[in-house]
């Protein structure tokens, strides 16, 4: 037992300790920069497995931070994925499943089997953004770049972002000027619109450098057009021709589409280079600007790589199919996520994770207090960052439309190893051993037919569960 003397000086020298540590300024809560490609394939960075495409500065982020080899956005195309984002939630619990300006049923003007499902057609201003979770802590809020998730009215200045550049209605627009973009007056003939969004960005994370701030860069690239600056265009176009591609090379069968297996393409390689030079100069400012190390840095896409129509751009090879499928190759993206003194730099990852999991995800690594209530589908991750154990679930989507890129209607679900895909009207489902065969060309339903009844069990309960939308036959269907 401690004598008087000894304990009248540890209590001097505990209270002392506590007078030093509330002294001590708290520490603000981290910035977050989330950077989102459009229709940016899984197998497109360097770290991911590209041998034609050259990301150094992507490539030196997911090393800094924590790599999924399992990231997957919520939808095979943008606007649903868009709103997962936003919200925390699967699409089909916002009814946003097909992207904005799609056909409705009523103006759907093709004979197939099925009308796709009724969609709406704006994120619902009642939804709690993380916009709106992050401001009501206190951060400045910045959008930059592509929004589509509804017209005048349901912009992201409405759904509580303070700065918005770029963000409107629309899906796609030129690379250069005009623009044609409401909210970015165009800059000069030869911008490039992927510099110009950084632009805005760089000038607001450097006002709100004492922070903190939540930035949003959602670019354009790397979706049609396909147009990038023409010096880089030539020096990929040679590096094209030195391979020798022939077209057997090049493409395989999918459905009545075919699917690029090699990416060769020499613009699209072009702007994956802009887009890669854009990430460089984030990061680079972060560092000028003394706050990288007070910065967390997510990059990620809204679908899978544009692989089966609309200039074939890219592959994702070795996984099957693209943009618009529900296949691999449309749902799994690159996700890179680097959170200084919160993560294990150079961490591979292969937990699956999904975009409605980044909204818990931010707010748990900033600090803040959960909305569960909000993000109702979204999973805390933040343990993974250090190997840690986070909760298995199955993963659903469901897309009961027929998309530009050959897909039609259909659900999916993965659990554990096994995914199985649902074709809406169809007898038979499909069932892949993602382990063993990851492209999906192994349809093991009819020696598995125990599991391939459980899944789409799940499957059929997800639906029930977040109010899906079905599609329905179609009177005008083709004989």
């Amino acid at each position: 037992m401690p004598t008087r003397r000894e304990f009248l000086g540890q209590s001097f020298f505990a209270a002392a300790a506590a007078a030093a540590a509330s002294a001590q300024p708290a520490r603000r809560p981290p910035n977050v920069v989330l950077i989102l490609a459009d229709d940016l394939g899984w197998a497109d960075l360097g770290c991911t497995g590209s041998d034609f495409y050259e990301t150094p500065h992507l490539d030196r982020l997911a090393s800094a931070g924590v790599r999924f080899t399992n990231g997957y956005a919520t939808c095979p195309v943008c606007s649903p994925s868009r709103a997962s984002l936003q919200t925390g939630k699967y699409p089909q619990r916002v009814g946003i499943t097909d992207y904005i300006g799609a056909a409705q049923p009523d103006r759907w003007p093709r004979p197939t089997p099925l009308l796709p499902a009724p969609y709406r057609e704006q994120l619902p201003l009642e939804e709690v953004t993380l916009a709106e979770a992050f401001g009501a802590a206190g951060y400045a809020t910045g959008f930059f770049g592509k929004w589509h998730l509804g017209e005048a009215g349901f912009w992201p200045e409405q759904q509580g972002y303070q700065v918005n550049r770029g963000g409107c209605g629309k899906g796609a627009c030129p690379h250069t000027p005009p623009y044609m973009l409401p909210n970015l007056p165009d800059g000069p003939k030869d911008e490039y619109l992927a510099d110009r969004l950084t632009d805005e960005a760089l000038a607001f994370m450097e006002q709100h450098r004492a922070g903190p701030f939540l930035s949003l860069i959602t670019h354009y690239d790397v979706h049609t057009p396909l147009t990038s600056k023409p010096d880089v265009v030539a020096k990929y176009r040679a590096k094209s021709a030195a391979l020798g591609l022939t077209p057997d090379q090049r493409f395989r069968p999918e459905g009545a589409s075919r699917d690029r297996r090699r990416q060769d393409h020499a613009v699209y390689a072009a702007m994956m280079a802009c887009l890669d030079d854009t990430v460089g100069r984030v990061m680079g400012r972060l560092e000028a600007l003394g706050i990288a190390d007070e910065t967390i840095v997510v990059f990620t896409s809204d679908n899978g790589g544009l692989s089966t129509s609309e200039g074939t751009p890219t592959s994702n090879a070795p996984l099957r199919a693209g943009k618009g499928w529900l296949y691999e190759g449309g749902v799994r993206v690159p996700l890179l996520i680097r959170a200084p003194g919160r993560c294990k730099p150079g961490l591979v990852s292969d937990v699956p994770m999904t975009t409605c999991d980044l909204y818990p995800t931010l707010l748990a690594l900033c600090g803040q207090k959960l909305r569960p209530e909000q993000h109702r589908d979204g999973v805390n991750m933040a343990a993974a960052l250090t190997g840690g154990m986070v909760p298995g679930r199955p993963l659903f989507w469901h897309y009961p439309h027929y998309g530009n890129q050959g897909g039609r209607p259909g659900g999916a679900v993965r659990h554990g190893q096994y995914k199985l895909i649902e074709w809406y009207g169809e007898p038979k489902p499909e069932l892949f051993d993602l382990l063993a065969d990851p492209g999906e060309s192994r349809n093991i339903a009819e020696r598995e037919p125990k599991l391939a009844v459980q899944l789409q069990g799940e499957l059929a309960r997800w639906r029930r569960d977040v109010g899906a939308r079905m599609p329905t036959p179609n009177p005008k269907a083709a004989p």
